[in-house]
């Protein structure tokens, strides 16, 4: 319970910090949000938790191939804020983009039979 406990903790502290770091500079927060620090925290939780390498090697292909569409979220997002859009429905309306991208990205993989 502890181990669980403490998984919980450290991933809260890490996007606290971001949100925090990010209202001083948007630079330094962005750049510690985009080091993937949920996938290695994941992939090192996956290790400790198994042992099984053939997992994690199947988790860090299916979030390489699955990055490339979560990518229409911050195309969107500056976009729409740009013209105006309320930051609520512009978030929504780039959420939606995203899993609209996600749904394609996953029909071309099984259409070329890659499996994530």
């Amino acid at each position: 319970m502890i181990y669980y406990l403490s998984k919980v903790v450290i991933s809260a502290l890490l996007i606290v910090a971001i949100s925090e770091i990010s209202k001083r500079s948007s630079l330094l927060g962005a750049l510690l949000a985009s080091i993937p620090l949920v996938s290695v925290m994941a992939i090192l939780w996956i290790y400790i938790d198994t042992k099984d390498i053939e997992k994690i090697s199947q988790l860090s292909t299916s979030i390489f191939w699955l990055v490339l569409p979560s990518l229409a979220l911050f195309i969107a997002l500056p976009v729409l804020l740009k013209q105006g859009v309320d930051f609520y429905l512009s978030l929504f309306i780039s959420v939606a983009i995203t899993a609209a991208c996600y749904g394609i990205m996953v029909f071309i993989l099984n259409y070329y039979n890659i499996k994530l």
